[in-house]
């Protein structure tokens, strides 16, 4: 923090008067995220995924693992380029294992994506095309976040109303939050594999998985 604040004789922000306090170490906390060890044993990092299918079967994959392995919320994702189809990142939800209520599968996916990519948004020149993949309707804050993750096209496969029945709150999202991404050029394809994905949901729900909302 600069010397202007502290010399200042203005009142400082609450938040900068608890700072203020508080030991320099916590100045240097990091927030890291990796993937659980299993992924690599569900996803095939070097194969082409061509259909919907295909790639709707990658974050079904993850969301279930994610739910037998006991690493997360039944919910995964994955983006790929849109031609090739090569997949670049995958997400589950991480919520409860890394304390953190912003890391659902899809907010996973765009972050690990754009790492690997080194880039803060998927739509950068010269980039190829990518799509988001995710075995649930987005809730409100991924669906935000599409918006400037730079994917072109979203495709999901359980509903919103699936997620409902396990009481998980999927926030304000409607008809026109979907307009609004689509005025801007984002494709939105709905319903693949549903049955597949409310599987998961099921299968967590059988085993008292842990809402975590709020």
């Amino acid at each position: 923090m600069s010397d202007s604040w502290e010399n200042s004789s203005l009142p400082l922000p609450r938040a900068f008067t608890q700072l203020l306090a508080m030991p320099s170490s916590l100045f240097d906390a990091v927030v890291h995220i990796e993937y659980p060890d299993w992924v690599d044993g569900t996803v095939d990092w070097d194969r082409p995924y061509v259909t919907d299918e295909d790639r709707m079967r990658v974050a079904i994959a993850l969301s279930r693992r994610n739910v037998e392995c006991r690493t997360g919320g039944p919910f995964g994702a994955a983006i790929f380029e849109a031609e090739s189809g090569r997949l670049v990142s995958v997400g589950m939800n991480s919520v409860v294992r890394h304390n953190n209520c912003t890391l659902h599968g899809e907010m996973v996916a765009f972050m690990m994506a754009q790492r690997r990519l080194g880039s803060f948004t998927l739509n950068g020149t010269g980039m190829p095309m990518h799509e988001l993949h995710t075995s649930c309707e987005p809730c409100a804050m991924c669906l935000g976040a599409t918006l400037w993750s730079g994917v072109r096209r979203v495709v999901y496969g359980a509903a919103r109303e699936d997620a409902s029945r396990l009481n998980f709150e999927e926030g304000p999202v409607f008809p026109e939050s979907y307009k609004y991404l689509e005025d801007r050029g984002i494709s939105i394809t709905r319903q693949v594999l549903r049955d597949e994905a409310r599987a998961v949901l099921e299968l967590y729900r059988s085993q008292s998985g842990k809402i975590y909302n709020g």
